[in-house]
């Protein structure tokens, strides 16, 4: 059925709900898993008008920290799995949007499946924050299952 599933965290606790429904699900089918956390990409802070730009600290040291953070996150996850005697591919990729990398990531990683959480925004919160899970399940060529 489903042989590799990809399971993207943002490190929320109801990401890590899914995380634990997706490693019960790799179980039971026997299948591979991988972890996923977008980075967003650097953007150097700037002040008035985009004309004075604060090198508070560099794309390099940025990138360093953000990795240093996704690793916290996916180990988390990697724990989840580890429970179910699984082993577990943490991946961080930097990307502008976190749905379009959970997508890229799953055809990066020959995913057959993604699991992951909604956090369930809808009305003004739903259009001003945007559902990223709405998008990878507008987007993404690959099935999604939701968990809430």
């Amino acid at each position: 059925m489903y042989n590799h599933i990809l399971i993207p965290t943002d490190g929320s606790t109801l990401s890590l709900k899914a995380a634990k429904e997706g490693a019960e699900l790799a179980n039971a089918l026997g299948a591979k898993v991988s972890a996923l956390y977008v980075i967003p990409p650097y953007s150097p802070p700037y002040a008035g008008e985009g004309v004075f730009f604060n090198d508070a600290f560099s794309e390099k040291e940025y990138l360093t920290g953000m990795r240093k953070h996704a690793d916290k996150i996916l180990a988390k996850v990697e724990a989840i799995v580890a429970k179910h005697k699984l082993n577990c591919v943490p991946e961080s990729i930097v990307y502008q949007t976190p749905w379009e990398g959970i997508i890229k990531g799953a055809a990066k990683l020959k995913c057959d499946l993604i699991v992951m959480a909604s956090h369930g925004r809808g009305g003004i919160s739903g259009v001003v924050i945007g559902s990223q899970t709405n998008r990878v399940l507008t987007h993404s060529k690959t099935p999604v299952l939701v968990c809430r």
